[in-house]
């Protein structure tokens, strides 16, 4: 477990939930991982992730669904990619990430309350 910290750090992670709207292979990546451009709603609009989350998912199941991000981290030059958001997931008993996701679907752009 990690240090305790301040609600008032907790609410400075902005983490907001999105629709996948594109994904595709990202093969300059040192490890195996996609590109996603993500729907945040009309405050933050469109961002771009790179994630690494290649042996669970494909690119045609990801585009429709609904993932959370921290959305105000700075950008980050991963390769020739620019990836704007921190998709959020978990490691599974093998180390592969599975996506945190809300089980029901709520507007793009809701905060993590």
């Amino acid at each position: 477990m990690s240090a305790t910290i301040a609600w008032d750090d907790f609410e400075k992670v902005d983490i907001r939930t999105g629709t996948i709207v594109a994904a595709e292979q990202f093969p300059e990546a040192r490890k195996p991982a996609f590109k996603l451009r993500i729907d945040f709603g009309p405050e933050i609009g469109e961002k771009k992730s790179s994630a690494q989350i290649t042996v669970h998912y494909t690119p045609e199941g990801l585009v429709g669904r609904q993932v959370m991000a921290v959305v105000n981290f700075p950008p980050r030059q991963i390769g020739p990619f620019m990836s704007e958001v921190l998709t959020l997931g978990f490691a599974d008993a093998n180390g592969d990430i599975v996506l945190a996701a809300v089980d029901k679907m709520v507007p793009n752009g809701a905060r993590l309350m």
